[in-house]
């Protein structure tokens, strides 16, 4: 008899600074920033005769009532309260449910109680031996799964995914990354050997995902840039292929490591090869929390001077920005502030330094009794699970809030935009003559609606939209950049008063008019998580 699998992207409780819930906080539908690749890779994995349904939580809504013989879930941290009430709803009606994913491989203790089968690990090394247990009736209670080969991934299922409500579809290039930052669980989930997939392997991936509409395509790898030859060779490929799409190019975002603008060719290729955002770990500018925690590769480097080197080729940067190391004490935020409005970064995922399970960090807090064990990792963005050691934890959040109202004041945000828009360089390979307008799809309007609502909703906001339009005047093919910034600071916004953290300036300024965005119509890309 046909088996059957629903697989469901559970929702998480807080938005993030890389979700879309800026579409419903201004009267839109439900939408997806960038589309989920785990699903449809695990979709990919089941045997050809199985029915495979997905689910995507932040678009729709679970069908608890399914008759699927089993429920797959997934998710990262910030998913696991959700992994839970999810999977508990469909065990009370009778359902055999499977958890998988970086969370489960993380945390399994975390949701061992919440499942029939625990997954740790990647699926591609064990799913023949899985679905042949679940067809015989005869499954393990636990599968644990060595790092495969990315050669055994298959061609994901785009096509059972809801790409119609998600602004920029999702190609894996790498798992895995060589560094060592003492606060990543990437390295403890993927490992520090970086895995490659071939060349033709991304590219007929970037095929289905350009048949799905998408002209925006996160390229999710770990550390795009850190093997530089590799790196290169994908590049150079992506470029031909993206000089030769029939229905316009793809813009790329992905992310690197702040090294990367050391070397001349990669920067040039990348360029060339229509990458046009990236998101780069900068963390802080404060060598002594960088030497701490193991973020070498940021040490004894001119942290602004690198990022221009980026804008020089035409690539905007969003920029991570932690607060909270041990050599962090109260004058930190101001430091970060300064910091921040000297750079031509608009948009900083602010947050305090927290410790995620199985990774150093997290060793090193418990061993020294500073570990929090409540699990307030998985809740709002400022909240940590490390006891500080420079200031109070009342000090350490009165800070952040001072800082990320200081850093998304509408005047202020909008000096870092023009900032950008000034320094920014050429646009190079497929945008080189501009941006060409493509058919939008409904997701990409409203993506712009979103962006007008929320300039239209206070003189601040309009007074920084008639400012960030006098510099675009003088150099407008930083159109896109700007509005993909501006939709970014939109969901950081939804984000700030979703969690109660926004706390706006009062401006005694007249209203001025708001000027028409007069923008071509384009995707809307918004990098990924980690960095």
């Amino acid at each position: 008899m046909r088996k059957s699998l629903y697989l469901i992207n559970p929702r998480p409780a807080n938005p993030s600074y890389f979700g879309a819930e800026a579409f419903q906080h201004h009267g839109y539908a439900a939408a997806q920033a960038i589309a989920d690749l785990a699903t449809s890779t695990v979709a990919a994995l089941a045997p050809d005769d199985w029915h495979v349904e997905i689910c995507e939580e932040y678009v729709e809504s679970i069908n608890f009532d399914t008759d699927a013989d089993f429920i797959g879930v997934t998710g990262k941290v910030i998913q696991g309260q959700r992994m839970n009430e999810v999977a508990d709803a469909f065990r009370r009606r009778g359902k055999t449910v499977l958890i998988g994913g970086p969370h489960a491989s993380l945390s399994p203790d975390a949701v061992r109680d919440h499942c029939d089968v625990l997954i740790v690990g990647e699926l591609e090394a064990i799913a023949t031996e899985l679905f042949a247990d679940l067809e015989s009736g005869n499954w393990k209670r636990e599968y644990i799964a060595e790092k495969p080969s990315l050669d055994l991934s298959p061609l994901p299922r785009f096509e059972l995914y809801p790409n119609h409500r998600a602004l920029s579809g999702c190609v894996q290039t790498s798992r895995g990354c060589p560094f060592e930052c003492e606060f990543c669980d990437v390295i403890q989930y993927l490992g520090r050997k970086q895995r490659h997939k071939c060349v033709d392997q991304i590219l007929a991936e970037l095929d289905a995902v350009y048949a799905q509409g998408f002209r925006a395509v996160f390229l999710a790898d770990d550390n795009f840039t850190v093997y530089r030859k590799r790196a290169k060779s994908i590049l150079a490929a992506l470029a031909e292929w993206n000089a030769n799409r029939p229905d316009g190019p793809v813009a790329f975002h992905t992310q690197v490591s702040i090294d990367a603008a050391r070397d001349p060719e990669i920067m040039q290729l990348c360029g060339e090869a229509g990458l046009t955002r990236v998101f780069i770990g900068i963390e802080t500018p404060n060598e002594a929390s960088l030497k701490e925690s193991k973020k070498r590769q940021n040490v004894g480097i001119d942290l602004v001077g690198q990022v221009q080197v980026f804008l020089d080729h035409g690539i905007s940067v969003i920029g991570g920005m932690i607060v909270g190391f041990d050599h962090d004490g109260p004058d930190i935020f101001q430091i970060q502030y300064d910091f921040a409005m000297a750079t031509p970064i608009p948009i900083f995922t602010l947050g305090a330094l927290v410790a995620p399970a199985a990774t150093p960090l997290y060793d090193r807090m418990r061993d020294s009794g500073r570990l929090v064990e409540t699990g307030s990792e998985t809740q709002g963005v400022w909240n940590t699970n490390i006891l500080p050691t420079g200031m109070s934890p009342e000090e350490l959040f009165s800070g952040l809030k001072w800082l990320g109202n200081r850093l998304y004041n509408p005047t202020n945000f909008g000096r870092r935009v023009v900032e950008m828009i000034e320094r920014m360089g050429p646009q190079r390979g497929p945008f080189r003559a501009g941006y060409t307008a493509h058919k939008p799809r409904a997701v990409e309007l409203e993506a712009l609606g979103v962006v007008r609502k929320m300039l239209s909703s206070g003189p601040e906001e309009k007074q920084m939209w008639k400012t960030i339009s006098k510099a675009l005047a003088d150099k407008p093919e930083a159109g896109t950049m700007v509005m993909m910034s501006m939709f970014s600071y939109a969901q950081v916004r939804c984000l700030y008063q979703a969690e109660r953290y926004w706390e706006p300036e009062i401006s005694t300024q007249p209203q001025p008019v708001i000027p028409p965005l007069g923008m071509p119509v384009v995707s809307l890309p918004t990098p990924a998580v980690v960095g």
